[in-house]
């Protein structure tokens, strides 16, 4: 079978920091991939198609007619708390009514199997020492409250229509092609251009950080991966929970002579969190990230440094 033969994998938010990676993915093993995003970005190592997923027509125009659907991955949407504060219709909109418009699209074509990339600020504040899947979310924002409402949306259709689907909580994660807020990009651009960095916060306070390649094979496993009884959402991150001052001092060292300062406090715009467990995607999905943290600051550096 050839790749314009093989059935078509939907990748959504393929100009971002997650999708444009698991389109990459797909296309390199040989799967037939559409590609989206609202902008296509010029820099993009596969192919957009630009599509505004708020717009029915639009998302249902995206198969051609010889493309028989078979699966959707959707990492499209309003990226993180920190962006879509001041719309929060808009936010509302792209997240919940751009997934509800893929959803009835694999709902039209049978879809073997929707991947939604959710997150981990799903779940809010956490107590105690580890967080599996069985937590009480609690989201603290609207962000997180768009996510998680996506997730009951994708089980449902999941439940209802037959589509196999899989929510992906992701937390924290750093790389190549990240625009939105990420204190491993800015503690790197400051230290590569002479710049000191003081931040009023972040000694002390934990972050369970995961590479964007780890995060991206993680959700082109579960494209694929058996499962007979699946979760209704996975834990999929890193496996160090580190505080962001060990992170400094892990940039300090890639980048000698960074001028680094934190002061204590937790991140005003983060709640702390404990450590995730990640068992049950190693059980289902055969997830193990590869990519520590020191190795991922490293060639993040010198992916930063090229440009």
């Amino acid at each position: 079978m050839t790749q314009q033969d093989a059935p078509t994998v939907l990748v959504t938010g393929a100009s971002g920091l997650i999708g444009q990676r698991v389109a990459v993915l797909l296309s390199a093993a040989g799967r037939r991939v559409i590609a989206t995003d609202v902008v296509a970005a010029p820099d993009s190592e596969v192919p957009v198609v630009e599509c505004d997923l708020r717009d029915r027509a639009a998302v249902e125009a995206l198969l051609p007619a010889d493309a028989p659907l078979d699966g959707i991955v959707h990492c499209g949407g309003f990226s993180g708390p920190m962006v879509g504060t001041s719309t929060p219709q808009l936010l509302l909109d792209v997240n919940v009514g751009g997934t509800t418009n893929l959803l009835e699209l694999g709902r039209q074509h049978r879809l073997r199997r929707f991947v939604f990339a959710s997150t981990a600020t799903a779940y809010g504040r956490t107590t105690g020492e580890l967080v599996d899947e069985t937590a009480l979310p609690r989201p603290e924002n609207i962000y997180a409250a768009s996510k998680l409402a996506c997730e009951a949306l994708v089980t449902d259709y999941a439940r209802h229509y037959a589509a196999g689907a899989l929510n992906l909580r992701l937390a924290w994660v750093y790389g190549p092609r990240r625009t939105t807020d990420c204190v491993i990009r800015d503690l790197l651009l400051d230290a590569q251009a002479g710049r000191p960095t003081r931040l009023p916060f972040g000694h002390g306070f934990p972050r369970q950080f995961m590479h964007v390649d780890d995060a991206a094979r993680a959700l082109v496993l579960a494209l694929d991966a058996e499962v007979a009884e699946p979760e209704r959402a996975y834990n999929v991150t890193g496996e160090d929970r580190t505080t962001l001052d060990e992170v400094a001092r892990i940039v300090a060292e890639v980048v000698p002579g960074a001028d680094i300062e934190l002061a204590p406090g937790p991140d005003p715009l983060d709640v702390e969190q404990g450590l995730f467990d990640t068992t049950a995607a190693r059980r289902d999905l055969g997830f193990v990230p590869e990519i520590g943290l020191r190795e991922g600051i490293v060639s993040y550096a010198a992916w930063l440094a090229a440009r």
